[in-house]
């Protein structure tokens, strides 16, 4: 595998898929990817951070190389809910009708299995099949039908809670979906529930939150975002007291961006979303509260392959 010449035993080794992950994960240029590296000494983690520093990554977005076509669907029944992504070669096949109708049914077959990975899920039988085909037997035989490959990425499966429901919702076609569970702490489980579990899954497709609440937040990015705002805040040139303020500042913007709970809601930005569970539930005489949601982006993590070869011209740039 290409890599950097080392002048020195203890110099970093940059490879070309280092470069190429960090490229497809920052959307950063090749030559700033390649010094980050560098300086990090081939860390990722500390690699992406000194690009953020610079301005010269958004946090957790992926650049547009990183896609794939098919379709992301869900099945909500009485007691369980699924949201599935099935992926297949091209946009064409992604809208195919029987393509869509077999997502479909992956995602009933999901609802009423216990299988808890792709794995497992490719060994449970396939209904109504006269042939007593498993999951992963009736996958080759649409790939022989359709004539392209087509593959169960993955899935999530809930399980309703007590007085809780589930919705989904399903954006551009299969471009994106949710699947989200919505309790009631106090009162009895209502009808409108379902329309206030519907809009809150509406709002994490458009607003993409990473949590829940602020206690969700994990310590590697609470450490991270402290660290990112504290570097921005130092070349301020303000006093330590101020600098601290600042800080303070944006990790509350950070919350107010990556938690759920305290998004302006899509819908009235002058509420949070709490705000709007809140006065929703006060209508209905109960609380209710988010307990977990699953948001699907369609190839999201998978490069899709096009007519130039960027793994080469990595390498290519690296000699």
């Amino acid at each position: 595998m290409t890599s950097i010449a080392s002048g020195a035993e203890d110099q970093p080794q940059i490879t070309a898929a280092m470069v190429k992950a960090l490229r497809e994960q920052t959307g950063a240029g090749m030559m700033d990817v390649k010094s980050a590296l560098v300086e990090a000494k081939g860390n990722m983690d500390e690699a992406t951070k000194i690009l953020r520093k610079k301005g010269l990554a958004a946090a957790g977005k992926k650049s547009g190389r990183v896609t794939a076509e098919g379709t992301v669907t869900s099945y909500v029944g009485e007691n369980a809910g699924v949201l599935v992504e099935v992926n297949c070669e091209t946009d064409f096949v992604g809208r195919n009708e029987n393509f869509r109708e077999f997502a479909d049914a992956v995602a009933k077959v999901i609802a009423g299995s216990k299988a808890d990975s792709v794995e497992a899920l490719n060994n449970e039988p396939w209904p109504g099949d006269g042939e007593n085909q498993t999951v992963g037997q009736h996958v080759l035989a649409m790939i022989g039908a359709i004539k392209e490959n087509i593959s169960i990425r993955r899935f999530a499966r809930y399980e309703a809670a007590p007085n809780a429901v589930l919705s989904s919702y399903i954006h551009a076609g299969g471009k994106i979906g949710v699947l989200v569970e919505l309790v009631a702490t106090s009162g009895g489980k209502n009808d409108k529930m379902n329309d206030v579990a519907r809009d809150v899954a509406m709002h994490i497709a458009a607003a993409e939150p990473r949590f829940i609440r602020r206690d969700e937040v994990t310590q590697k990015d609470l450490d991270t975002e402290r660290e990112i705002a504290r570097d921005a805040a130092a070349k301020s040139g303000k006093p330590e007291n101020i600098v601290e303020k600042m800080v303070s500042g944006k990790m509350d913007k950070f919350y107010g961006e990556a938690c759920l709970l305290e998004q302006p809601y899509i819908r009235n930005d002058k509420q949070t979303v709490t705000d709007y569970l809140a006065a929703s539930g006060k209508e209905s005489g109960c609380a209710y509260t988010v307990t977990r949601f699953t948001r699907y982006k369609l190839g999201e993590g998978i490069e899709k392959k096009g007519g130039d070869d960027f793994a080469s011209e990595v390498a290519a740039f690296l000699k």
